[in-house]
């Protein structure tokens, strides 16, 4: 339930500060007077979004603050473990909302900043407000079947998840079944070209490192003339007969008989000689090589238009499936699974056209038995509402849920409902957008609701002039349903008709101020002597007479006598 609510820069509200107890807390006031701020308050803490135009005129922000005391704190802890955060040991929650004039938002629980969807997850359970606008939920048909169901019990609802789940299984399956039934024609066109692909591949023999090896025999065989000019160069340098030019072991030859004429007249010479000598024969043998070298280098043409040949083939499938030889094979290995997934595709339509018969199966079985189960709920809940409508004054009701059957189920089962209803002796049963006014309206969801009690989980429930278009005896009764419902719920009703602000176990009055150009909305709390004047304007409106309070006593006391 909320414990309090603070409320600072937002709307006409400067700093509003309202402490709420269990039971039916009630506010009224004048039209004008702000009680719709207070609920779009609310609704952010809950995860509605947020305008900068919320913001009081000359601030930068505006803050909620919401604390709550968690009666039912189970499924909450489980989402504050799951997003990291810290659960109170006295079982309280902050939630926090601040709004920016640059239109940014930021969301808190216990301090820690969360998204929104994360808000609206944890908030689900916390509160539920009923308006005016809440009436499009009756009024669509898609939602009574929810509406039915959140009758149910755990049984129903483990149905529904096991229903829910087998559905999605069985999407998928469908939607693998459509990906392997294509055209035929279309089907063929793709297996000719993979063969293509395939074989094209296949019939060049690529090696992984071939590559490589193959540029470096074209790069050789390409240049051989040039190599063989190099080399024979290198050779007459190295040991030339040319007289005219001395080639190097020549002049090495020279260098050693210089060493070994003087080598006589000093003993160290002698190892320079011998030095010199060892170089020699390390030049003679290089150059034996080489020359042994580009004497036998064969330029074969042939080998190298080869070569080109491959170089070019390479080149091409590397164009068309892969930069590398490595991609290449492997952009074949991925087609031929995909050739092989197409040939096999009669075989993999046959087991997939099996699962699916089998999941359907399953499905419709367990469908019958949640349909079984939500018949009985229809039953009761259609005697239910008659009865509480009847309460409500609407003496010559009929309401009843239309149940069909369907022939294919689907993710909620086979069951299609929609709620309908006449108000008048002698009206045959139509859609409630046919027939029903606001004040009937009203008077339905307060009737669900109280039937719903305490099967909802919600701790606290807010009502934004649930009173529209009543008075009299049947304002009486709504606000006894209240009560009702404030048995098993914190609830926060908004209202105008003194039949239901009598009923309050705590009152609130809602008004505004003026002072200095600044317009501020006010939330007080009454005690039993400001109840009787609130009660008495209710009654009476401007003028309030002793009579009037005399009246809005009685009925605070016949109020606690109900109570």
């Amino acid at each position: 339930m909320i414990l309090e609510l603070n409320i600072k820069n937002f709307a006409i509200i400067n700093n509003l500060k309202i402490s709420f107890t269990k039971g039916f807390n009630v506010l009224t006031g004048e039209t004008g007077a702000g009680k719709s701020i207070i609920i779009d308050a609310v609704g952010l803490i809950l995860g509605d979004r947020s305008n900068k135009d919320f913001i009081k005129t000359g601030h930068d922000k505006s803050v909620i603050e919401a604390v709550f005391y968690l009666e039912r704190p189970e499924r909450i802890k489980v989402l504050l473990e799951n997003y990291g955060i810290p659960y109170e040991v006295d079982d309280s929650l902050l939630i926090t909302r601040e709004i920016h004039k640059n239109g940014r938002s930021f969301s808190r629980i216990n301090g820690h900043t969360i998204t929104l969807s994360m808000l609206k997850k944890i908030s689900y359970s916390l509160v539920d407000i009923y308006g005016q606008h809440e009436h499009q939920t009756l009024l669509d048909s898609d939602k009574h079947l929810q509406l039915i169901d959140s009758l149910g019990d755990e049984k129903l609802h483990s149905y529904k998840n096991v229903i829910h789940n087998k559905y999605l299984d069985l999407k998928e399956l469908k939607n693998n079944l459509s990906e392997i039934v294509t055209d035929e024609m279309e089907k063929e066109r793709k297996i000719d070209l993979l063969k293509f692909q395939i074989d094209e591949i296949n019939s060049s023999d690529l090696k992984i490192d071939e590559e490589e090896e193959i540029m470096n025999k074209y790069t050789k065989l390409s240049n051989t003339e040039e190599i063989s000019k190099t080399l024979n160069s290198v050779y007459n340098i190295l040991d030339s007969n040319d007289y005219d030019d001395l080639s190097i072991i020549n002049n090495l030859n020279n260098i050693s008989k210089l060493f070994h004429n003087i080598s006589k007249f000093d003993d160290n010479i002698m190892k320079y000689e011998n030095n010199i000598n060892e170089v020699i024969y390390q030049v003679q043998d290089l150059s034996r090589d080489i020359r042994n070298y580009y004497e036998n280098i064969d330029y074969n043409m042939e080998e190298l238009t080869i070569l080109e040949d491959r170089i070019e083939l390479i080149n091409k499938l590397k164009r068309k499936y892969g930069k590398t030889i490595k991609e290449i094979l492997a952009y074949r290995d991925n087609i031929q699974g995909q050739l092989d997934s197409i040939i096999d595709n009669e075989k993999q339509m046959k087991v997939l056209q099996e699962q699916i018969k089998v999941i359907n199966n399953d499905i419709f079985k367990r469908s019958k038995l949640l349909s079984e189960k939500r018949k009985k709920i229809i039953d009761k809940f259609e005697k239910n509402m008659t009865n509480e409508l009847q309460e409500l004054n609407m003496k010559n009701i009929k309401f009843k849920v239309k149940h069909e059957i369907l022939e294919e189920a689907n993710i909620n089962g086979i069951d299609k409902l929609e709620f309908l209803i006449s108000t008048n002796l002698g009206e045959p049963l139509r859609r409630l957008s046919k027939i029903v006014s606001g004040g009937e309206m009203s008077r339905i969801m307060l009737a669900f609701k109280s039937i719903l009690g305490g099967n909802d989980n919600i701790s606290t429930m807010i009502f934004d002039e649930i009173d529209s278009g009543i008075s009299g005896r049947t304002a009486q009764v709504v606000g006894e349903k209240i009560v009702n419902i404030s048995r098993h719920h914190q609830v926060l009703c908004i209202t105008h008709l003194p039949q239901i602000a009598a009923m309050a176990d705590s009152y609130y009055r809602i008004f505004k101020t003026e002072n200095n150009n600044n317009t501020e909305t006010i939330v007080k709390k009454l005690d039993y002597k400001e109840q009787i004047e609130e009660l008495s304007r209710l009654l009476g409106g401007v003028d309030v007479t002793q009579t009037t309070r005399l009246h809005a006593q009685e009925m605070i006391k016949m109020s606690k006598k109900y109570k």
